[in-house]
C-alpha cells in the first residue's frame, strides 16, 4: 500500500463539487485524511482561460490523502472519470480538478503521469494544505519535508486564505 495524495480544486459551485469528490474518494478508497479548504485567487501571471473564466476568480483547493495499492494509471483514469462526472470539460471554468500529487515515494513519469506533481513547488494552494496535512512527509524528488518547503516558499502574488467548509456534518477549519 502506498500513500496517495491528491489535490482537489473547484472554480464553479465549489462546495458541491468538492463534497462530491470527497464522497467519491471515500467510497472508492476508504478513509481519507483531509486538509483545510483554502480559497485562492490567481494572480494574472498564472491565469489561463482553461483555469478561470474571469480574472481574479476565487477557487477552493484542498489536499486529501489515502492508502491504496491501485496503479498510477488506474488512479489517473479514476480521477478523470470523477472530473467528467462532475461536468468537467476542456472548455470554460473548471467544475472539478483532481490532480495526483504523490503516490508513495514514486518519482518520474509513471503511466504517463509526472510524479510528484510539479504544482507542489509552484503554487501556495497546493503546498500550504500539503504542508499542514503531512508536515513531516518528504517530497519524493527533493527529499525535503513539506513543512520545510512551505517555510521557504515565496507566496507573494498568490492570495490564499482558509475557509470554513462543512463535510460529513463537521466544519473543516483545521487539519483532520
Amino acid at each position: 500500500m502506498a500513500q496517495v495524495v491528491v489535490g482537489i480544486g473547484s472554480h464553479v459551485d465549489r462546495e458541491h463539487h468538492i463534497k462530491r469528490c470527497l464522497e467519491a474518494l471515500e467510497a472508492e478508497f476508504g478513509e481519507l485524511r483531509v486538509s483545510r479548504v483554502f480559497k485562492s485567487r490567481f494572480d494574472s501571471r498564472f491565469e489561463s482561460e482553461l483555469m478561470c473564466a474571469e480574472p481574479s476568480h476565487d477557487v477552493y483547493n484542498l489536499v486529501a490523502a489515502f492508502d491504496s495499492d491501485t496503479s498510477v494509471g488506474a488512479l489517473r483514469d479514476w480521477c478523470k472519470r470523477v472530473e467528467r462526472a462532475n461536468g468537467r470539460t476542456d472548455q470554460g471554468p473548471v467544475t472539478l480538478d483532481i490532480d495526483l500529487l504523490c503516490v508513495g515515494d514514486l518519482a518520474g513519469i509513471i503511466d504517463g503521469v509526472s510524479l510528484p506533481h510539479y504544482d507542489i513547488l509552484r503554487f501556495a494552494f497546493v503546498l500550504k494544505p500539503l504542508a499542514e496535512l503531512l508536515p513531516n512527509a518528504r517530497h519524493p524528488a527533493t527529499g525535503q519535508r513539506y513543512a520545510e518547503l512551505w517555510a521557504d516558499f515565496d507566496s507573494d502574488g498568490q492570495c490564499l486564505r482558509p475557509v470554513n467548509f462543512t463535510w460529513r456534518g463537521s466544519v473543516i477549519s483545521r487539519v483532520n
